[in-house]
């Protein structure tokens, strides 16, 4: 009996041993499991020498220490021997190299034999560039590659890399589907979780330099000297890592909190107050990066509550933080309910305004006209405002995306947008070289994506949430890398390098979201979601307080059709467009199917470019989508012998819950729609189980995100 329980104890440690949880995402730092391979990199890399003294250079030969000696399970001694890796700024080197790194976070790495010596060489004009060659060295042997004869100068394409938090003081998240805040407002500045600075590695892991903590929807609380103590705090972990931190203020601030009467952004006492202000956050924090503002949106308080605009409004911040370097982020995501066609407000609102914002003012805006849609045409702001940096809003958290439950993988959705062409100055106007600042030269440049990021275990709540964060930063970085190359690096750090996994989970990843399109708004529909936890589908919903908050006001679903008319004949809202982009659009018969209800109203016979009529089409896409979710749950099944049990099972009960959404999804929306279209469902697809009636009466009052 006691030979049973010992043997079953150490059944269970070893178990326990092996257990995975998603916490260390890609940074697992495994042992590699290829002989051949260790063996390589072992006589590589035999010793670690940092050169210099810093916070930040502490966190790079931390990090390498972890990193080496758990991927070569083997002790790196920390001087230099036969085979040393170096680390440092390029003029404290004593090699001598004929090539530098670029720019202040550019980065070289490079192998050089010297005196019978071989060294591999990490350096950098800053200690920040030396830490993301640190991590993209230790990303190298993560994915088994070698590193024999390396010669790798990088650097970001796009200055800024933010991840905006919608986190709120009392820890809620807006749109939030991973738990309370990380950030706990209530312990700091005193207690410093370690969760701050493995947060801080894995940004820094992936190029991101920036975080915005606390929610657009500011509280002006946040701004007061108690809780700048704590922002402050933040700041002291995420500086070794290269990261400032930012906040969303509050534009009525000196009223709330500063007594004054009005925030008249041309009021003498309230510009005044915002110096005083600024003055006091950047002596406690210098490198505080600046604010970003959410104003006159969604009763967000703004400029024009005083009759001003978004000008007015922006220079007077800027003006305040130019002082110590800062900058202003406006966001341009503003829609007023009385407009015919939510589609065209930004562009009406800040055309006008191009060139009249201050040198330190970036303009933030959403990838498309609407609302991170499953699909979207891109913003027709981008290519509009020559004169202006407009910085790209891109959003992790999936709230129109299954939320946390569903895996879709996002960076195809990012790179559609990245790779489109406004035809602003020409072809090849891509919104990448807009947002780099390369296509109308600006000085600065920005990215930006709402976090996906809450205190569960694994960080996201859906394991391949993570997957998402981290193709943000990669893109960020260098937008030139395909959604398929990211997704591999993602897989082997944080699964395993075997060609099985690879390959079975990237198939995963790369169908994903076009499924979630199909199954959920293909053919261009777009914002039938359910109203408020925009969760599951509602096209019927016609009762919100405005009308651009009821699915039936996209879809506008009648006897004749569906689709929303933007061209000349109705909204116009193609107009907004250059020439060449209105062309791919303008004409039903030539439109792309994936845009086609974005820009007309179509008959339910019309013919689509399959040969079907626009109702089986519409009933293939749905089909199509379930489909697909079904193909990603057995590939997933048939990697059960490969993926630890906790993840494993994790991941098959999520992607349990997206079939059934799926289904779902398909159900509700082909009923509703046949109300309108009066046509059978094809005879060779799944029919559904329910009546329209019985979807409609379903309620979800405590959805999350809410």
């Amino acid at each position: 009996m006691r030979k049973t329980l010992l043997l079953l104890l150490s059944l269970c440690l070893a178990h326990l041993s092996h257990a995975e949880d998603g916490y260390n995402l890609w940074l697992r730092y495994k042992r590699i499991d290829d002989n051949k391979l260790l063996t390589s990199y072992r006589k590589t890399i035999t010793a670690i020498q940092v050169v210099g003294q810093s916070p930040t250079m502490d966190a790079i030969k931390k990090e390498l220490i972890l990193g080496l000696n758990g991927l070569l399970d083997t002790h790196i001694a920390t001087t230099p021997t036969n085979n040393t890796l170096i680390a440092g700024i390029h003029s404290a080197l004593k090699l001598n190299l004929e090539e530098k790194p670029d720019g202040p976070e550019g980065f070289l790495i490079i192998s050089k034999v010297s005196a019978g010596k071989h060294y591999t060489i990490i350096t950098a004009n800053t200690e920040t560039g030396v830490l993301y060659g640190t991590f993209h060295l230790l990303r190298l042997i993560q994915t088994h590659q070698p590193i024999e004869n390396l010669h790798i100068n990088s650097s970001p394409r796009v200055k800024l890399r933010l991840l905006n938090h919608w986190d709120n003081l009392n820890r809620y998240v807006e749109r939030g589907y991973a738990g309370i805040s990380i950030w706990n407002w209530h312990t700091l500045p005193d207690y410093i979780d370690d969760r701050y600075t493995d947060y801080a590695r894995a940004n820094a892991s992936i190029g991101i330099n920036g975080t915005v903590l606390n929610n657009v929807n500011a509280n002006a609380t946040i701004l007061t000297e108690p809780y700048l103590q704590k922002v402050a705090a933040l700041a002291r972990v995420l500086r070794p890592y290269g990261i400032k931190v930012y906040l969303s203020a509050r534009f009525s601030a000196p009223i709330e909190i500063g007594h004054l009467k009005t925030a008249d952004p041309l009021n003498d006492t309230v510009r005044q107050w915002w110096q005083a202000k600024a003055k006091e956050i950047y002596q406690l924090i210098p490198d505080f990066g600046g604010f970003l503002i959410k104003a006159n949106s969604e009763g967000q308080p703004g400029p024009q509550s005083y009759g001003r605009n978004h000008t007015d409004g922006a220079n007077m911040l800027a003006d305040a933080v130019a002082p110590f370097g800062g900058i202003i982020i406006w966001r341009a995501f503003v829609y007023a309910p009385q407009a015919k066609d939510r589609f065209k407000q930004a562009y009406d609102e800040f055309t006008p305004l191009d060139g009249k914002f201050r040198n330190n003012v970036l303009v933030q805006v959403k990838n498309g006209p609407i609302d991170f849609q499953p699909r979207e045409p891109f913003s027709p702001l981008f290519g509009a405002m020559p004169q202006t940096p407009l910085m790209m809003e891109f959003q992790l958290t999936q709230e129109y995306l299954g939320q946390g439950t569903h895996l879709v993988y996002e960076a195809p959705l990012f790179k559609e947008v990245l790779d489109a062409d406004t035809h602003a100055k020409g072809p090849n106007s891509t919104i990448a070289k807009i947002i780099d600042g390369s296509l109308y030269d600006h000085a600065v440049s920005g990215i930006a994506a709402v976090s996906n990021i809450g205190n569960e275990r694994n960080w996201t709540g859906h394991l391949f949430g993570q997957a998402n964060w981290y193709a943000l930063g990669r893109l960020a970085w260098d937008y030139n890398l395909s959604s398929e190359q990211i997704a591999t690096e993602w897989i082997q750090q944080t699964f395993s390098n075997n060609p099985t996994v690879v390959n079975s989970i990237k198939d995963i990843m790369l169908a994903s979201r076009e499924a979630v399109v199909n199954y959920m708004t293909p053919l261009g529909l777009h914002h039938i979601m359910g109203n408020g936890h925009h969760y599951g589908p509602a096209p019927w919903s016609n009762n919100a307080p405005r009308p651009d908050w009821d699915p039936v006001y996209y879809h506008k679903a009648d006897a004749k059709g569906i689709g929303f008319d933007r061209t000349t004949a109705g909204s116009n809202a193609l107009q907004q467009y250059r020439p060449a982009v209105r062309q791919l659009y303008a004409d039903s018969n030539t439109c792309s199917d994936q845009y086609l209800l974005w820009f007309h109203h179509v008959s339910w016979q019309h013919k689509m470019h399959s040969g079907r009529t626009l109702w089986n089409e519409l009933c293939h896409k749905y089909q199509e989508g379930v489909d697909t979710v079904s193909a990603m749950q057995h590939k997933w099944e048939q990697l059960k012998s490969y993926i630890d049990p906790e993840r494993f099972h994790q991941v098959q009960m999520l992607l349990a819950i997206q079939h059934k959404d799926a289904i779902w999804w398909r159900n509700v929306c082909l009923l509703y729609f046949q109300t309108f279209s009066k046509m059978p469902f094809p005879a060779n697809y799944e029919q559904p189980d329910h009546t329209l009636e019985y979807y409609q009466q379903q309620r979800f009052p405590y959805a999350p995100g809410n």
